[in-house]
């Protein structure tokens, strides 16, 4: 009789174990809570000369940076409604006066612009010395490696890693970090007292960063409404770029072309001597899309 007692406690006792085990466990599973979507984050900072806005597309999110380019030249706001992008930052250089590119443009693998063809740029006798340097200036990229896309900044002759594959590409400069190399890609020749992009003066800019974990972040820094020569230096501009996170960094094309549309409004870089913001079409730019 001892025994029969004694054998059902025991059962009792690891009923109310298991059942106790099991109930936990269901409780632990139902209240884990799912990681939050990545998505864009938009801010601004206030710089002593003008006002930065900020958009970081995290890595491994749902959207993707990639260019795009008009056969005429086109405003951001009208490039968004093309795309149906998210977002649209001006981007590549071009020539005003022919409405051609001054930089390399490659969309899903295929030359879509080419500088050499800008006869405009190769015929200029100004410019004969420099072209070498122009023909391979900074590119931001954008790579396929196996399952994963990748972004990439470098100059136009480097190479793709050999596991990857290049998907985009569009040219700007120079490059902003690690080091500006403003001279190695023909932007100034301090011999010849040249400098294209008024390097030291403040201006309306536009850059786009990687940082370390992959995210892309593009920065469009506005010219104060209140003071017409207002901006930011390219020497300003990589140093803030650095506070953003990011590791590499290339100016894109800046002054009467800054500008940056996001969810439905825009914001431009160039103020006149009344302080009303300038609306120059562009040619290319970096678009942000959902994958």
């Amino acid at each position: 009789m001892r025994k029969i007692k004694l054998l059902a406690l025991i059962l009792i006792s690891l009923a109310m174990v298991l059942w106790f085990n099991l109930h936990s466990s269901t409780r632990s599973i139902s209240t884990v809570a799912s990681s939050p979507p990545k998505s864009i984050r938009y801010f601004e900072r206030t710089l002593p000369q003008g006002i930065a806005h900020i958009l970081l597309i995290p890595a491994n999110s749902k959207f993707l940076v990639t260019p795009a380019i008009s056969q005429k030249v086109a405003t951001v706001e009208e490039f968004a409604q093309k795309h149906q992008a998210v977002a649209i930052l001006n981007a590549g250089f071009f020539d005003p006066a022919n409405q051609k590119t001054t930089s390399y443009v490659v969309i899903q693998g295929k030359v879509v612009a080419d500088p050499k063809e800008n006869d405009r740029l190769v015929n200029n006798p100004n410019l004969k010395s420099y072209l070498s340097q122009i023909f391979n200036r900074t590119e931001f990229r954008r790579y396929s490696c196996g399952q994963n896309i990748r972004y990439d900044i470098a100059l136009h002759s480097v190479s793709q890693p050999a596991s990857c594959q290049l998907v985009d590409a569009i040219g700007a400069g120079p490059s902003l970090l690690p080091e500006i190399t403003l001279e190695k890609e023909g932007f100034v020749d301090n011999a010849n007292k040249r400098d294209a992009l008024g390097s030291n003066q403040p201006n309306a800019r536009t850059a786009v960063g990687i940082t370390r974990d992959g995210s892309v972040v593009l920065v469009m820094v506005a010219q104060k409404p209140s003071v017409p020569a207002s901006g930011i230096s390219l020497q300003a501009l990589a140093n803030f770029m650095k506070t953003l996170g990011a590791d590499k960094a290339m100016n894109l094309d800046g002054g009467s072309s800054s500008s940056l549309y996001y969810n439905g409004k825009t914001f431009y870089g160039k103020v006149d001597l009344e302080g009303n913001s300038i609306k120059r079409p562009v040619k290319s730019v970096l678009l942000v899309q959902k994958d």
